[in-house]
């Protein structure tokens, strides 16, 4: 059944092409993610500007997401994502160039960091509105848990890789590789070739009335869909709440793995490899039996792990040695937990939503649940100053447990 599923996927050239673009692009950002934030740590030493330039990252979306996706929805998303792509790209070539050169200092951080947000709130809405434009409605569940598989993947290659990539060429090489991915994920991208009448002109011919609508009319029209479902605000307020829980562990990874694992790039790549290593067995374990369920059990089940295994993370202070490895199962568990809440949010997401409308709606439910990101990661910031980090750890997973109860209490969510 597996087989059958998988060769129908990629009997779909067109979606094969966008997946191995995705794999190329994320197997960079694996490499980018841990060089970039020991570059941060390297060159700053703060723990308060590691969460403002991680918060950094997610005002463009809270600033532009609410217009963007309105855009996207009227322009060709191939060509928007090639263009996005190309010019990140560029951006995280220059700042290889400047760390290289002893050139880098600390606002040029702010400046890249807004600066290639800004353009991420224009591709990431038009990558999520060009998968139901490739694919039959009947295949999402299936090719979206797939996707996660193969780009956790990719993510897990680069992460074993990073240490002795940062040892042997350095940050600056690691990041410059990130930069080149970018550009051969956009060229397989330009190969794609979608019904000129949904994805070139961003249009359905049989809703003609939103081509004549002004600008400010089609996002007034992608509020009152996305507030008109209930299961679809109740699963983005509950991504808002977690992404501010989990704001600590984004942003202070590194000083956790300093200071509390006694490690190095290395271990960051080794906790990273946990993450994802998890995240990929759930991703096909949802391909295979995810149908069996409802999408409401795999979301409640996720958040109960997350907070549970997050909060695990202030044990490995305990253990003389092996601490990494046992923070290395927890992040194991954490990774799980992620794909199955992601998953099936992202599934019913699509399912749910018009073609025609996912841009912008797309962009008005990641602005909603990434708005919380900025407070979350300048609160870690600050904090990290004057507390453990695991402890920090161990007060956010608890937190983080207050969805599972929130969710199954209601009756209308556990039915999707």
């Amino acid at each position: 059944m597996k087989e059958k599923k998988l060769s129908g996927l990629f009997a779909h050239k067109e979606f094969t092409l966008y997946l191995l673009a995705r794999v190329i692009s994320h197997f960079g950002d694996s490499i980018d993610s841990i060089a970039y934030s020991w570059m941060v740590y390297m060159l700053t030493g703060s723990k308060i500007m590691m969460g403002t330039l991680f918060a950094l990252n997610f005002v463009p979306g809270i600033l532009f997401n609410f217009f963007t996706g309105a855009l996207v929805d009227r322009w060709s998303k191939r060509k928007v994502i090639v263009i996005t792509y190309s010019c990140r790209g560029l951006l995280v070539i220059f700042t290889a160039l400047l760390y290289w050169q002893g050139w880098l200092l600390p606002w040029h951080l702010y400046v890249l960091t807004f600066t290639i947000s800004t353009i991420e709130c224009f591709s990431h809405p038009a990558e999520m509105a060009i998968v139901p434009s490739l694919l039959p409605k009947h295949r999402l569940l299936s090719a979206n848990s797939i996707s996660t598989s193969a780009t956790r993947t990719a993510e897990l290659a680069g992460l074993a890789i990073t240490g002795g990539m940062i040892a042997f060429l350095g940050i600056s090489g690691a990041i410059l590789l990130d930069g080149i991915t970018f550009f051969a994920a956009a060229a397989l991208i330009a190969f794609i070739r979608v019904n000129p009448v949904s994805e070139e002109t961003g249009e359905d011919p049989s809703h003609t009335s939103t081509a004549k609508t002004s600008f400010i009319q089609e996002i007034k029209f992608g509020l009152k869909f996305l507030f008109s479902n209930r299961m679809i605000v109740t699963i983005v307020i509950c991504a808002a709440y977690v992404n501010l829980c989990l704001a600590p562990y984004n942003v202070l990874t590194p000083v956790y793995v300093a200071e509390i694992l006694k490690s190095g790039p290395q271990g960051l790549s080794i906790l990273g490899i946990g993450m994802i290593g998890g995240m990929i067995v759930s991703a096909l374990w949802i391909s295979r039996r995810g149908l069996r369920f409802k999408k409401s059990q795999l979301i409640i089940l996720g958040y109960l792990m997350l907070g549970l295994s997050y909060s695990l993370l202030y044990l490995p202070t305990f253990f003389q040695v092996h601490s990494l490895y046992f923070a290395v199962l927890i992040t194991f568990c954490m990774g799980i937990s992620v794909t199955l809440i992601s998953t099936p949010a992202t599934t019913y997401f699509m399912e749910t939503v018009p073609k025609e409308l996912l841009g912008r709606v797309g962009a008005i439910y990641s602005m909603i649940c990434t708005a919380a990101i900025p407070i979350g990661s300048a609160l870690a910031g600050v904090l990290g100053e004057w507390m453990e980090v695991n402890l920090l750890f161990l007060i956010f997973g608890l937190l983080m447990i207050v969805p599972f109860f929130y969710l199954i209490s209601r009756r209308s969510f556990r039915e999707i």
